[in-house]
């Protein structure tokens, strides 16, 4: 592995801790361990870590940072030298905007650029975070690009040059190589999936005209290669992936393939056939992707093993798969090695510059102290310990305001997706402020739209009713686990409680394991036994695109609930957040109106949602202050939330959708 640690030894000062880690992290909880599957050639996987380097400093489980996973890399890249196997690093994009490391500099990524590229990374490529803004992809460009050595692949991106104003791709292609113990021939390729919110200095070519082109075709005719390796921002099943899986098994039909997929936030792993399998390896650093294969011809030779299957594995090698909780118990287990043996000086000094960078930050800064837990996709809504519900009835009515328009009936439309991340009950830091909600984006308002138009909008947006028009599922809170272990307000109804699917259940190997800590059970196309860690399980619940808040009604309200008694106003201000602009509009074009961007206008100019959450009286500015409690009135019925149509059928989200993260 290459060591790139330069001259920060003499700048920052190492971290007095054995165990490395962040200084106020806690320290990781046991619990029983499956090991990891090792084959012949062994991946690490990370995706969608956004800025989440120095780790989850209030969840045990998660509490590895960056400097960790250089450690456990470089351990296991001891361990796999002393066999004679081999180890690569992959990591499929969205490395930024979610988290303060990242967010709170100026310019934003003036530390975790130098803090990435630390990790010694065999396949890289760009996520659409990367490319929202001009700035972001530049520096990618500039600075993730020649910093990864060759590694960064980008096979349907380019760039506009900062310098010559010239479209050029914003790294290579592809790149062919072979492993450095066994000599395994490997065609690497980086995509993106058909991302079109891209800013306007880069150009994302459509998957399915990408593997038509000369190199490409030319690449995959290659029969000099032992695997082919596809690392992407792209979900695991879709039409994407699925055109390289059938580009390449046209010409090549028994080469092994492997995908890393990303941008869904989930642990999953899928089959495409015998000898192709896809990985995808959760979000926030929550999550280290393990992957193997047994089987792998090597430089065209049958691969070195003394099993008397060799032959069975050539003709359908053994792909295996593990999802790692990211915490220094996982990797202390893993590596065989206790905590003063496991952290390498290397690792050590990255956990010290992450140390360095938050406190230059002050991300540990307090506004005040959170009353309580509440939930983007925990705690269904509308709940009580729904973060959405809280912004709704505790929040927004109290701060959104418009001097130029105040006392004006206003409804108030904010998508779930903008809210990145839970809230913690404790402190609440400048860091809880952009694990929130890092975005910039403003709020902006329509004025004088007729009230029964507009109280129509939620279930437009919200795909609660047959329609003739497509809004983009790119607005809801994305669920980090598979669609399988999700509730939908229906299944709760249905149901009168709160509970799991039948398929999401505790697991544990034997009666002295019994108090479980609550996390990921993992439910995909091998099963149910992918975590590396045997965790109680955690409910998630299926979130509204957006919910709406009522501002300045008659009989005050903050919910639209139809049993709510209400004066109708006759006209409101239509208020909402910009990211969500396109589609409002299209929204009420479909609702019979001709409104248009030239009749929009900023709305509190220059407020962004994170300020008004952490200027909200409701996070208490000293840790005496009680918390107002919610009252039953306040909680909209579930049945508004999802409706049926005039045969009494339910209208049900897609299984799969895409959202802005």
């Amino acid at each position: 592995m290459i060591f790139r640690f330069r001259y920060w030894l003499s700048l920052v000062p190492l971290v007095a801790l054995s165990q490395s880690a962040q200084p106020s992290a806690p320290e990781p909880v046991s619990a029983p361990l499956r090991e990891l599957p090792w084959g012949q050639l062994n991946f690490l996987h990370t995706t969608d870590t956004h800025g989440w380097h120095a780790g989850h400093l209030q969840e045990p489980s998660y509490t590895g940072d960056w400097g960790d996973y250089i450690s456990f890399a470089e351990r296991l890249q001891e361990k796999v030298d002393r066999e004679g196997v081999d180890l690569l690093l992959i990591d499929t994009g969205d490395r930024i905007e979610g988290n303060g490391l990242y967010d709170a500099s100026d310019p934003k990524g003036k530390y975790t650029y130098d803090i990435f590229k630390e990790q010694d990374i065999d396949v890289i490529c760009t996520g659409n975070h990367e490319l929202y803004k001009k700035s972001s992809s530049e520096n990618e460009y500039l600075h993730t690009v020649p910093s990864s050595h060759g590694n960064y692949l980008a096979s349907n991106l380019d760039i506009l040059d900062p310098q010559s104003g010239e479209r050029v791709p914003l790294a290579p292609r592809f790149k062919k190589f072979t492993t450095k113990n066994q000599g395994i021939r490997i065609i690497a390729f980086g995509f993106l999936f058909d991302f079109t919110g891209n800013a306007n200095n880069t150009v994302v070519e459509a998957v399915e005209k990408t593997v038509q082109q000369k190199w490409f075709l030319e690449a995959i005719h290659d029969r000099d290669v032992d695997l082919f390796l596809v690392a992407g921002h792209v979900l695991l099943d879709s039409p994407e992936y699925n055109a390289i899986f059938k580009a390449i098994r046209e010409v090549q039909w028994d080469t092994p393939i492997q995908f890393f997929g990303g941008h869904t936030h989930i642990r999953d792993y899928i089959k495409y056939d015998s000898k192709a399998y896809g990985l995808e390896s959760g979000r926030y650093m929550e999550t280290i992707g393990f992957m193997s294969i047994t089987g792998l011809t090597a430089g065209g030779s049958k691969p070195k093993t003394e099993s008397p299957d060799a032959e069975a594995m050539l003709a359908a090698p053994k792909f295996s798969r593990r999802y790692i909780d990211n915490n220094l118990y996982s990797f202390h287990h893993h590596t065989s090695l206790n905590s003063t043996a496991f952290p390498t000086e290397h690792g050590r000094n990255v956990s010290a510059m992450i140390a360095s960078a938050r406190k230059d930050l002050k991300l540990d800064h307090t506004f005040g102290c959170a009353p309580q837990d509440l939930w983007t996709n925990r705690a269904p809504f509308p709940h009580e310990n729904s973060i959405f519900t809280w912004l709704q009835i505790e929040v927004l009515p109290d701060m959104i305001s418009d001097p130029a328009r105040k006392n004006v009936p206003s409804l108030v439309f904010v998508n779930t997706g903008g809210i990145r991340f839970d809230i913690f009950k404790g402190p609440f830091t400048v860091d809880t402020t952009y694990t929130i909600s890092p975005f910039t984006n403003e709020f902006r308002y329509l004025k004088d739209v007729p009230f029964g138009t507009a109280k129509k909008l939620s279930t437009v947006l919200n795909q609660e009713v047959p329609q003739l028009v497509d809004i983009p599922f790119d607005l809801a809170a994305r669920m980090p686990v598979s669609e399988q272990t999700q509730m939908s307000p229906f299944d709760r109804e249905q149901q009168g409680t709160f509970r799991p699917h039948s398929d999401q259940f505790p697991l544990c190997f034997s009666n002295e394991h019994e108090n479980l800590t609550p996390g990921y059970i993992t439910h995909d196309f091998l099963g149910a036994d992918g975590d590396d860690t045997v965790h109680s399980p955690i409910k998630f619940y299926k979130v509204p695109n957006v919910f709406e808040t009522h501002i300045s009604f008659p009989n005050a309200s903050s919910t639209a609930s139809e049993s709510d008694n209400v004066d109708e106003p006759e006209k409101v201000d239509v208020i909402y957040i910009d990211f969500i602009e396109r589609y409002i509009l299209l929204a009420l074009k479909f609702l019979g109106t001709d409104y248009d961007l030239e009749d929009t206008a900023p709305y509190m100019e220059g407020k962004v949602l994170t300020e008004v959450i952490s200027e909200s009286p409701e996070i208490p500015k000293t840790h005496s202050v009680p918390h107002r409690p919610f009252s039953p009135r306040q909680l909209p019925p579930v049945k508004n939330i999802r409706k049926r149509n005039a045969a009494g059928e339910v209208q049900l989200e897609p299984e799969k959708y895409r959202t802005n993260d």
